[in-house]
Formats: structure tokens, C-alpha cells, sequence
């Protein structure tokens, strides 16, 4: 019984300081949201840092995790996905795209023939990313496209780990073109067929119809589609 009392009071507070921040001109609450694990250094990462600083009252509880949450279950206002969005239950808007690249460890590489063709990645050791489909599909400059399954030696769920094995000289793998170019400034991995584009993921914030912070959620999700467009 008290708990139902105490549900109710909090959702009158949300309600609030909602329609509060409707008429303030500077927001106030505090935001829950949830990101890839992949985007702790990422340009959505910066915007962040720079909502906070422009919103002094306002407070971002944020959590790294490449495994999707439901939001609403685990208390989140907010999600940050990275692929090619299916939910339609919820609201969400598209923030951006981001390019991959096709990268190997540098020693790695070095023991390998120079691939030309998409087709000459099928003998390599690839490792694998959990949550996405064992076939890569690649386009050529000139529209050809072609389909690589590759043997994977090594499956992991995190896309730092992709990162990690790649140094490591396990194989060849498919990362956040940010992640490729720090590999390659350090000399650890080098770029294969890059005259060969990769499907870019899609950037998506998701958030709840019903969001307890409706006028919040909505002023952040802008200041990041206006961050990702600049």
C-alpha cells in the first residue's frame, strides 16, 4: 500500500518538473541514459560533455554497454542505439551514420597476400562480432557488390574487444572507422580494401511515448542531432 502511495507521488513529481522545464529557460532534472560501449570516446560522448557544461542543472547518469537494455524495465530515459532501428514502439530519432572499416593487426597483415578482392578475405581468421550477421557485404567504387562469410576463429560481444584482438595479430574484423583510425595512427592495424565500402550503421536515439522527462529528453536528443549534423 505505501509503495503505491510513494509510485504515485514520484510520478506527480515527474509530471512537474516535466511541465516546470516546459517553462524554464535553463532545464533542470537529471537524465538515465544508456550507450555502445563503443561510444565511451565517441563524438556523442563529446556532445554529452558539452550539453553538461551548457546545462549546469542538469545531470546525465550514463551506461556503457554493448548488450541492448529495454529502458523502461531498467529505469532509462533514454538509449543510444548503433545499427538499423526495428523497434517502433518506441519514439526515436536518427542522429547519424556511422563509417566502418575492414582492419587487421599490422603483424598480422604482414604474413597475408595484399587483398584486391573482397573474396580473397574468405581464408583469412576473422573475429567476429556477436550481434551482427556473420556475412559482411562490401561495395565497390564502381557498384559491384560482394558477400564474405570467413572463417571466425574468435567471437566476441564487445567492440572494444574487436579492437583489442585486432592489435593482438588474432585476425581481420570490422570496427568504427574512429577505432580504425586510432589503430592506424599507433601503427598496430592497417585498413584493408579501402576502396571498398561497408554498409554504415545507423545512429538512433530511442527513447519511452510515455517519457517521464518528455521536455528534457527532447532538448537533448536535438542538442545531439544539431552536434552529430555540424
Amino acid at each position: 500500500m505505501f509503495y503505491a502511495r510513494i509510485a504515485e507521488m514520484l510520478r506527480c513529481a515527474e509530471t512537474g518538473l516535466n511541465e516546470l522545464n516546459a517553462l524554464s529557460l535553463e532545464p533542470v532534472g537529471a537524465l538515465r541514459i544508456s550507450l555502445p560501449a563503443f561510444m565511451s570516446s565517441s563524438d556523442i560522448s563529446t556532445a554529452i560533455a558539452e550539453f553538461i557544461r551548457l546545462h549546469p542543472h542538469v545531470a546525465v547518469s550514463a551506461t556503457y554497454s554493448d548488450r541492448t537494455v529495454a529502458l523502461i524495465e531498467n529505469g532509462y530515459d533514454l538509449s543510444i542505439r548503433a545499427g538499423w532501428l526495428d523497434d517502433s514502439s518506441m519514439m526515436s530519432r536518427k542522429l547519424g551514420n556511422s563509417q566502418r572499416a575492414l582492419v587487421a593487426g599490422t603483424g598480422y597483415a604482414a604474413l597475408r597476400p595484399h587483398p584486391r578482392h573482397p573474396s580473397d578475405m574468405e581464408d583469412w581468421d576473422w573475429i567476429r562480432y556477436r550481434q551482427r550477421s556473420d556475412i559482411t557485404e562490401f561495395i565497390s567504387p564502381d557498384g559491384e557488390t560482394a558477400k564474405v562469410t570467413g572463417n571466425a576463429r574468435l567471437e566476441v560481444d564487445s567492440v572494444d574487444a574487436l579492437f583489442h584482438f585486432a592489435c593482438r595479430n588474432i585476425g581481420a574484423t570490422i570496427v568504427p572507422l574512429h577505432l580504425a583510425a586510432r589503430g592506424e595512427v599507433s601503427g598496430e592495424l592497417v585498413r584493408l580494401l579501402p576502396d571498398w565500402k561497408l554498409r554504415p550503421l545507423g545512429y538512433y536515439a530511442v527513447w519511452p511515448d510515455k517519457s517521464r522527462r518528455e521536455n528534457l529528453t527532447l532538448l537533448f536528443v536535438r542538442f545531439l542531432a544539431d552536434h552529430q549534423a555540424c
